[in-house]
């Protein structure tokens, strides 16, 4: 039996998909976290480095992104900072390697809602926090 309804949101767009960003400059990672998020349901787009990053973030309806704050180009503070100025703000979570306090203080006092060292936490868990988030 097809689903109207569900085909006809589809085609307008009007699905309850949630639209993730990963901005992370380690390619292999975020294609990673983009192949684990669009198996959970999620439509994933990737940035490479922070100034894309910060552009599809302007121009994108991202319901929540996954930000590295060291990234060529703009860095991840960068990105929060433009952020920032926007009227529409997505959910940003800091996935780095910086594992300092001072670094996830300065990430949070900025507007991220949390903070994760990439070598501390497996993908399996980043996705189960977007998935309880997003």
């Amino acid at each position: 039996m097809i689903d109207f309804t569900q085909s006809i949101k589809t085609l307008f767009g009007m699905t309850n998909t949630k639209k993730i960003l990963v901005a992370d400059d380690e390619k292999a990672l975020a294609k990673a976290l983009q192949l684990k998020l669009n198996h959970s349901g999620f439509e994933t787009e990737i940035a490479f480095d922070g100034a894309e990053a910060l552009e599809l973030i302007t121009k994108g309806d991202f319901d929540l992104v996954l930000l590295d704050l060291v990234m060529p180009k703009m860095d991840g503070f960068q990105v929060l900072e433009g952020v920032a100025k926007l009227s529409k703000k997505p959910k940003i979570v800091v996935t780095s390697n910086l594992g300092q306090e001072e670094d996830a203080e300065k990430a949070k006092s900025m507007g991220a809602v949390n903070f994760f060292v990439k070598s501390d936490t497996p993908i399996t868990d980043i996705v189960a926090y977007v998935q309880a988030e997003a």
